[in-house]
Formats: C-alpha cells, structure tokens, sequence
C-alpha cells in the first residue's frame, strides 16, 4: 500500500480481511466490512446535505460506533473532522461552531434552524448504494476545537491532509493487537489513537466513558497491547483495591503511554513497578502537532518527572516568559519549540494567533525546564502560574501532592486575589473519604515547600476534571472572583 487517502486506507482494510473486528464499544461490534459500507452510505448523505472537500462537519456526539461512522464519511468526502463535547454549554457550543462554519453538524438536534444537521440517530436508508466513492484527500486531517486557558474557543487545523504513508506512521501509537482507547474522541490523543487504529487497520477498543475496574477488565478480555492514558486515569486506576487491580491479567499490554497533563513522580513510579519499565512510557506534546517529547520508563527511572528528550527533529529552548530571552539549564521558562519542517508548518489557528518569536519558535503556553542532558521536565500553564508573594507557584505541582494522599480522588488549584501578597494559593478538593484541612496541611508540609501549601481549602463532593482529565481553571477561578 503506498499513500493514499485516509478513506481508501480503510477501504483497502476491509477488502483485505471484511470480517475482521474494526471496532468495539460496549456491546455492540463493526467489522471492516461494515465500517466500510456504513460509512460510504452515511458519506453520500453528507454529499447530498452540502458537504464537500475542504468544509469542515461538526461531529458532536459521545464514543460510540456512529461517532467513528460520521468521521470516516467525513474523510470520504473530502472534508474536515470537527469533533466537539456533545455536553458543551450552549454559549461555548455557538463559540465554537461560529468559528467553525461547518458545512453539517451531526448529533445536535436543536440546531436544526442554524446550521445543517442530523441528528445522533441518523441512519441512511438501507437500500442507499453502499459502494466506494471516488477519492479524494482532505486538505486538514482533523480540526480540534480547544478552549485552552483563557476560556475563549479556537480550532485547531492541522496542515496535514489525510494521506496515510504506511512507510511513516504518524504516531508512536501502532497498534499490533488491540488499541483501548479509554479517552473522549473530542480530545486530541484520543482521536489520534482512534484514527491511527483505523489506518493501520487493527482492534479498537472503545470505552463510552472511562471507569476504572471497567478499563482493567477490557484489558484483559481483548487483550490489549496498546493504551493511552492521562494522568487522572491512572489515579483512578490506583485507588481501585489493590486485589483488584493486581487479579486482572494485564500481561498482554506492550506499550502503556500517559500524557496530557504533566504525571505525579509518585504515580509514575507506581505504574512502572506494577507493569514494568519497559511497558510504560510518557509523551509531551500538544494539539497543535508543533513537537513533543519521549520517554521510557527505563529512562524514567534514571531521571525522574521528566517527559523525555525531543522527537522527530523537534528542537526545545526554555525562554524567559516575558523577555523571551534564553534561561540557563535548570531554571523554569515558557516552553518554545521548533518544529522539523519549520516555523508554523504544522498547523494554523482559527480564532486565535500562536505565540511566536520573530524567528518562528512556538509556544503553547507551557512552562517547563531542561537538565544538563537535555531532558524536559514540565511545570505547568503559564496562564495558571500563580505568583504569591513573588514566588510562582505551579498548581499542578501542588495538585500532584493532595492527590497522593489516599481520600483524594481529585483537586484544582487556582490563584485567589490578596491586597497583600497579590495572590494567595486555594485548593479545590474532591474527596472520597473524609480528611479534614488539618489532615491535609500536614500530608502537604512533608511534600511541598511552606509557601505553596494552600492558605484555603474547599471540599468538595463533585468531579473537578473532565472525561480527559484537563482541568479548567480559568472557569473554576471566574466563578469565585467574577470576570
């Protein structure tokens, strides 16, 4: 197979072995050959509703069989997958889809007014032709919509078409077996690993919403080689008993990554001694494909909380946030990264600029450090930095430390404002045992420096974090202070 259109690669998939598994979720199973004539049927009705190549189609629908459908006949066509939180608020959802101009939004119901659309349910009629369409690449292999920090929408474009060189994957993620993707499809490596999955033409299976005992039995039944998890995931996984977690049969997982949010060293260390260094792995990198990191466990061990070295020819420096001038080994900046093809090669912003130096270095708004040997170590946002008393203060360090204590399932640290010091550090905590404050200074004092142990808790009983584990704590913060 040379390059060819990511709709063509699953083709040939499903003329090379139709009955072969292509995805499960839940109960329900599509072979090859049905992902394939589901969604030539479900591309002709997009065609017929005004889509075509290069338009973007809005996909707004939780992981199930039909969200892969729609993103195949999207690719089909010729246009850009869109997918966004079926549970976004109606404000963010308008934000995001006036941005977007898609040519067909599929899976909310109550747009039919504003924008052409189908619902969740949409089924092409049975006896519509099935057949393959003539091919045609999309100009941009996805467009992810991402709030980042500041809370206002933007997109995403990878200028990357959906061409797939089976000599050059695109991910570290090749599946050999079965992939279990345990994330929501709106988010980048979720999608990533859904779609690797369907070009390399392996098992994937797909959870509807992460759960812990759920996620370790799925491992075992399909036996799974391949995962991808985010750091709150394993947390969870964690703080399931431990004669649950060690009686299922994990043996078969090959390649266990974590990434998109910076992993506590006391988690990672757990991970590494309960599946082995040479199984687990972590990544940096974000949406925007600009460049990324790579560790093994085994380096892991030998540099501990670091992510890892470059990749692909990428190049790092740690600049000073404000004059963007080089910081020394050792000491914490904003992230810049120079991608192998050059200055704003990998993708474009709709609704917002990149943070870029005159001579194209990139930033994602991350703040992190390289040691003597040209390891990255991530610190947090620099939008979520806070600084108090003159001292930054990175609240997912902060945030790495409560969750270690066992009544913990989650928190959020965020600044307050303070006539005095200018910001004062508060903890938002989901416990899932009671702990009193008290408690909890104490368990911080051994593992955080006084001044970034919070000065106010708030307990409480709700989730703090999404389905892929980010937090936002621009909005966490605007409910407390207004604006």
């Amino acid at each position: 197979m040379g390059i060819v259109s990511y709709g063509r690669a699953i083709t040939q998939r499903a003329q090379e072995d139709p009955d072969r598994v292509a995805v499960v979720c839940g109960d329900k199973v599509l072979s090859r050959a049905l992902l394939e004539s589901r969604s030539n049927r479900m591309a002709r009705a997009f065609t017929l509703r005004g889509v075509e190549p290069g338009r973007l189609v809005t996909i707004g629908l939780p992981n199930c069989l039909e969200f892969v459908i729609a993103c195949v006949a999207t690719w089909k066509c010729g246009a850009i997958p869109n997918p966004i939180s079926p549970r976004l608020p109606a404000r963010e959802r308008s934000g995001i889809l006036e941005l977007a101009s898609p040519a067909l939004v599929v899976g909310f119901d109550d747009l039919v007014h504003e924008y052409p659309a189908l619902p969740a349910d949409f089924e092409p009629p049975s006896e519509s032709d099935d057949a393959p369409l003539p091919d045609v690449v999309s100009p941009h292999e996805r467009a992810m919509a991402t709030g980042g920090s500041t809370g206002r929408p933007k997109l995403i474009l990878l200028r990357v078409p959906a061409e797939y060189d089976p000599e050059r994957p695109a991910t570290i993620l090749t599946p050999k077996g079965s992939v279990l993707v345990p994330g929501p499809l709106y988010h980048a490596a979720p999608f990533g690993s859904l779609t690797q999955g369907l070009l390399t033409g392996e098992k994937i299976v797909l959870m509807r919403r992460f759960d812990a005992s759920q996620c370790l039995e799925l491992i075992e039944r399909h036996a799974v080689d391949q995962i991808l998890f985010v750091p709150t995931m394993m947390h969870r996984i964690w703080r399931l008993p431990e004669e649950e977690r060690r009686s299922r049969d994990v043996s078969s997982l090959r390649m266990v990554l974590t990434g998109s949010a910076p992993c506590p060293q006391w988690l990672m260390r757990g991970f590494i001694d309960w599946l082995g260094p040479d199984v687990m792995h972590e990544v940096y990198g974000g949406s925007e494909r600009i460049g990324g990191t790579f560790i093994t466990g085994r380096e892991w061990l030998e540099h501990p909380g670091s992510v890892g070295k470059p990749t692909r020819a990428t190049r790092i420096r740690i600049l000073d946030p404000e004059t963007r001038v080089d910081l020394p080994t050792g000491e914490i900046g904003e992230i810049y990264i120079m991608p192998a093809g050059g200055p704003g090669s990998t993708y474009e912003y709709v609704g917002a600029s990149s943070q870029a130096t005159d001579d194209g270095w990139e930033s994602v708004g991350d703040m992190g450090r390289l040691d003597a040997d040209g390891y990255l170590y991530l610190a947090d946002r620099r939008t979520d930095m806070i600084l108090c008393g003159g001292r930054n203060i990175y609240p997912a360090q902060v945030e790495a430390a409560i969750e270690e204590h066992p009544a913990i399932a989650s928190s959020a640290v965020i600044g307050l404002p303070d006539e005095d010091m200018g910001q004062i550090v508060h903890a938002i905590v989901q416990t899932s045992a009671p702990v009193s404050e008290e408690e909890l200074r104490t368990h911080l004092k051994e593992r955080l420096v006084h001044y970034a142990i919070p000065r106010t808790f708030e307990l409480v009983d709700t989730a703090l974090r999404d389905e892929a584990g980010k937090v936002r704590r621009w909005a966490l913060r605007a409910e407390r202070v207004g604006g």
